[in-house]
């Protein structure tokens, strides 16, 4: 089945694939359920070792416990609901795909950019934070530091290489750095516990206000104010789908390995949560760039702490490597079909998205060096680009659960391999709770810089994608998908654009003439 080439759907126009497009655009299965879940815990870990810790002195020790809870629930909810999604559409477009399948292409396009701006910036979130703690280590060891733009081009190039290199290299390297950082943890575990410096009292150590707890030292609306910070424990395990095109076994695997890969992401960020500020107190600790040296710095002598910080940096390079291959495919998913420009699909000889992967580190990089030169760096500057993460991150939660009850009542006849467990009502919760993200940033006025920039790339893209890019799409896998109403399935089971040349009828009815 296919679709008349120049054939205008839903206000877009899809064009017939030049010869031999999609073999410029190709990617190779590599990952089973390990490297799946390699490749998530990578994504998220270095959030234990940084970036959490800023909302400590908003809400106190108390206040980042509640928010910690909530976003498991909201993270278990959305894991079981894209689990369902990701199996049913084992292609590489992820959020974008889901959106696209359940409410259009304008749809697709806006969720896509979500999560395009989630990936970018919190890669650069990871650059920055990487920077200072590779400075506080070569300080402590070597007696230098570089300027922190220096190390920024270092870790995108090296990065960028390693990305490039073959998506086997890029799952291995994922499963053998996920474990050495999980490793860290521990050691930090059994020190802090073994040390002595532990006190719960430096969990309290905020100061409350007049009538306040220890506990909720500023009262409870601060909790609704940090849940962003709490999400950074877990911020990009959402990234599965997004590699179905290399796994073997997506439709079983990805799933699994999101489940398996939360339940080993919570219990590392609760040692992280009880055990670090016990050590240095939660009020010194909220004003810490690298918060898990701070704590080895603490309990051991500067020496042997900037050793085990070394090590500790490596979660940190989990991470950048974890969201690198996501905003990578992001934005190769949306490249291909047609929705950025198509160049940032190409794939070259080791079948890795190159190109995009290079013009969003090139983006990431100049939003560091904007923030920086205005000031941002000394007030907070990591600040400030993670909180336009979490923002895309929450706009493509919200825009992903509606997708999953649309699609549950749109497609009814779909093939679904896994199930949610928990069904429309859990999409639902994950969707509140998401929204409850969202508006607490509307609410919090040092929130309101990253909303305007992500505003300003909203008007953007959708000029642009109104003026040209609606009228150049291809039919990608994730666009078949939707055209034929969750009928096309596996790309590379049933052919690439097999479906140029039969003729649709608009998006509310989808049955081929």
């Amino acid at each position: 089945m296919t679709v008349d080439s120049n054939k205008s759907v839903s206000g877009v126009t899809y064009t017939k694939a030049e010869v031999g497009y999609f073999e410029k655009r190709s990617l190779k299965r590599s990952a089973g359920l390990w490297g799946l879940w390699g490749l998530g815990i990578a994504a998220v870990i270095s959030g234990d070792f940084s970036g959490w810790n800023l909302g400590l002195a908003s809400s106190g020790w108390g206040g980042m416990v509640i928010a910690f809870v909530i976003v498991v629930v909201m993270y278990f909810g959305m894991l079981f609901s894209i689990g369902e999604m990701s199996a049913a559409m084992p292609h590489t477009g992820g959020a974008y795909s889901f959106a696209r399948a359940a409410m259009g292409p304008w749809g697709g396009f806006v969720t896509g950019l979500a999560e395009t701006i989630e990936y970018v910036a919190t890669t650069a979130v990871i650059v920055y934070f990487s920077a200072g703690y590779a400075n506080g280590i070569t300080d402590a060891l070597f007696g230098f530091t570089l300027p922190a733009w220096l190390w920024w081009v270092i870790l995108y190039l090296v990065f960028i290489a390693l990305n490039t290199a073959g998506a086997a290299i890029s799952f291995k390297f994922a499963v053998v750095v996920s474990i050495i950082s999980i490793a860290i943890l521990a050691v930090f575990a059994v020190i802090a516990l073994f040390s002595g410096a532990w006190s719960v009292d430096k969990l309290f150590d905020v100061a409350p206000d007049a009538g306040a707890s220890a506990f909720l030292p500023h009262g409870i609306l601060p909790i609704l104010l940090v849940l962003p910070y709490a999400m950074w424990f877990f911020l990009g395990i959402e990234e599965l789908p997004l590699a179905a095109e290399e796994a073997h076994n997506p439709a079983k695997d990805i799933p699994r390995a999101g489940i398996i890969g939360m339940i080993t992401l919570v219990v590392c960020g609760a040692v992280v949560l009880v055990l670090n500020p016990g050590i240095t107190g939660s009020s010194k600790l909220s004003a810490s760039g690298e918060p898990l040296l701070d704590g080895f710095r603490a309990i051991l002598p500067t020496g042997l702490a900037a050793v085990l910080s070394a090590f500790a940096l490596i979660g940190l390079l989990a991470s950048l490597q974890g969201i690198m291959f996501a905003y990578g495919r992001n934005m190769y998913s949306l490249s291909r079909a047609g929705y950025y420009p198509k160049f940032l699909s190409l794939t070259g000889k080791r079948q890795t998205p190159w190109v995009a992967l290079a013009i969003g580190a090139i983006i990431g990089f100049i939003a560091l060096v904007i923030v920086d030169a205005t000031g941002g760096a000394a007030g907070g500057g990591g600040a400030i680009v993670l909180n336009i993460a979490v923002w895309g991150a929450v706009l493509a939660y919200i825009l992903q659960m509606a997708s999953f009850v649309i699609l549950r009542r749109r497609f009814p006849n779909a093939k679904r391999p896994y199930v949610s467990p928990t069904g429309v009502w859990g999409a639902v919760v994950a969707g509140v709770i998401a929204l409850v993200v969202f508006i607490g940033f509307l609410l919090n006025p040092p929130f309101l810089p990253a909303i305007a920039a992500i505003a300003v790339v909203y008007v953007v893209m959708l000029v642009a994608f109104a003026t040209f890019g609606r009228n150049r799409l291809v039919l990608s896998p994730e666009e078949e998908y939707a055209l034929s109403g969750g009928l096309h399935g596996d790309p590379q089971l049933e052919g690439y654009d097999s479906m140029e040349g039969d003729v649709f009828r608009p998006d509310s009815d989808l049955t081929p003439k």
